[in-house]
């Protein structure tokens, strides 16, 4: 048995059918974890969630800010990515749609000292502050009324944790954090514009050099007892450090689609995509 993470597919089902071949994935005794962001930009959103959606117990996948966008379209509150066309007239869009939004915004296995959201964890919270915001805008995606909640937490404000907000700015700033977070002002507020990588953006932007940090650089990051897996973040790609894994290397902009097994002896496995820049 082996469990793998998996950065951000993207609908690119062909590159991640050849990176499943290079670690001889078995769903009959395997299990893979999505980091978020199956659909979008790709050239297969349809296959891949068709497949995904196939594996049942054998993957584990947790939402990302392109599933989020997805699910909003299918409701009629936003214009689908045309990359997109074909999946949102293939006959089985709205059980596709239900599957999704059944998908948790974090998953955490204790055994083996990992978590996983699409974007991370809010260097303010602690673990138990992290699942409880999780299950809190979970029941929402499976409530009736997710048309009308989807339109109200669409935004970006507020950029600063206050768990006394309002009902419907606490969903927003919980749905931005675990899929959209890259990092945070000085202040611990969330900074949605910048996206690049760490070192290139002091290169570019030296006024920001002690402005902009990494969410998980923080300075009174909390300690989660877990290494947290993230994707999200291509301009990072793999980055493993301080208890935080990185898995994002760009496979849809011409980088690589990466593995990284985490049961045991933490092996990455990678494949290029060229095909897909």
């Amino acid at each position: 048995m082996a469990i793998y993470a998996i950065g951000d597919v993207q609908g690119c089902y062909d590159p991640l059918m050849r990176l499943l071949d290079k670690i001889r994935f078995d769903p009959r005794q395997d299990t893979l974890w999505f980091a978020g962001d199956l659909v979008n930009r790709g050239k297969q959103s349809l296959e891949t969630l068709r497949f995904v959606r196939s594996l049942r117990d054998a993957a584990v996948c947790v939402l990302g800010n392109h599933d989020v966008s997805l699910l909003a379209a299918f409701h009629g509150l936003r214009k689908p990515h045309k990359s997109l066309k074909i999946l949102t007239e293939a006959h089985d869009y709205p059980e596709l749609m239900a599957w999704l939004a059944q998908r948790p915004l974090l998953h955490v296995d204790t055994s083996l000292g990992y978590a996983m959201s699409h974007a991370g964890i809010p260097p303010q919270w602690d673990l138990a502050t992290a699942q409880a915001c999780a299950r809190e805008v979970e029941q929402q995606f499976v409530n009736p009324t997710l048309p009308l909640w989807l339109a109200h937490v669409y935004g970006d404000q507020p950029k600063r944790w206050n768990p006394t907000d309002s009902l419907f700015d606490r969903h927003r700033y919980i749905l931005n954090a675990f899929t959209r977070m890259r990092y945070c002002h000085i202040d611990g507020s969330l900074d949605f514009e910048e996206k690049g990588k760490p070192n290139e953006t002091v290169a570019q932007l030296p006024h920001m050099a002690s402005e902009l940090i990494p969410w998980f650089k923080y300075p009174t990051k909390q300690n989660l007892g877990l290494t947290v897996l993230f994707g999200h973040w291509s301009t990072l790609g793999y980055h493993n450090e301080d208890y935080v894994i990185a898995l994002d290397t760009g496979c849809v902009w011409g980088g690589q689609l990466s593995a990284f097994r985490i049961d045991k002896n933490q092996q990455l496995t990678c494949i290029q995509c060229d095909d897909y820049g």
